[in-house]
């Protein structure tokens, strides 16, 4: 897939961005596809470090949640950093295995991970992931020959934001989202805030 297509047999990745208001509907649709005896990611809300909850806390509490409430009857794992790597090993095999249905996870759902039967991935407060890493999350589903879904999920009303969203959703291709990833944070921003002195590439 040296020009950004598709290995053989798989489809695109269809891509939506949705606000806030979307949610319970979204959760319809990713039971919809359990139901149907697939799987799927929900990618938990990045915990702000300045309310001073970790982001272990805080992924226990939304999946808490998750599990209290729209998806009770459907068996969920949950995976965050601080887990140990032993506990992270059998969530992983409980969800590869289809023990488990539905994966809740902070970004730690590492590069490998390879679940064809994987179909849809949820990625609360979208804006605050750069471009790369959406694109590297969505890459967690459409492993298999089923039509595949990343919804994220945003209320940011900011311009970049928005325009991130837009290219997620408007391509597949790795090397157009690597190339809009450096137009729109500059040369100097692949590791955080943009550095001083080097010029914006054109």
């Amino acid at each position: 897939s040296i020009l950004g297509e598709m290995p053989k047999g798989r489809l695109p990745v269809k891509t939506y961005a949705v606000d806030g208001s979307f949610r319970l509907r979204v959760y319809n649709f990713i039971k919809k596809h359990i139901a149907a005896g697939r799987q799927a990611y929900i990618v938990c809300p990045l915990v702000e470090s300045s309310d001073g909850k970790s982001e272990k806390a805080s992924a226990i509490e939304y999946y808490d949640r998750l599990v209290n409430g729209d998806f009770r009857d459907i068996p969920t794992g949950l995976l965050y950093g601080k887990l140990k790597q032993s506990e992270k090993e059998q969530v992983m095999s409980d969800f590869k295995a289809g023990k488990l249905k539905l994966l809740v996870s902070t970004t730690v759902i590492e590069v490998g991970i390879d679940v064809p039967n994987a179909v849809v991935i949820l990625i609360e407060n979208a804006e605050q992931f750069g471009l790369s890493q959406l694109h590297q999350l969505r890459g967690r589903v459409g492993r298999g020959s089923q039509q595949s879904y990343c919804i994220l999920v945003t209320d940011a009303q900011n311009q970049e934001a928005l325009s991130r969203m837009k290219v997620l959703c408007s391509t597949t291709d790795g090397f157009r989202v690597a190339d809009e990833d450096l137009r729109l944070r500059g040369p100097g921003d692949f590791f955080g805030s943009r550095q001083h002195g080097l010029p914006e590439l054109q």
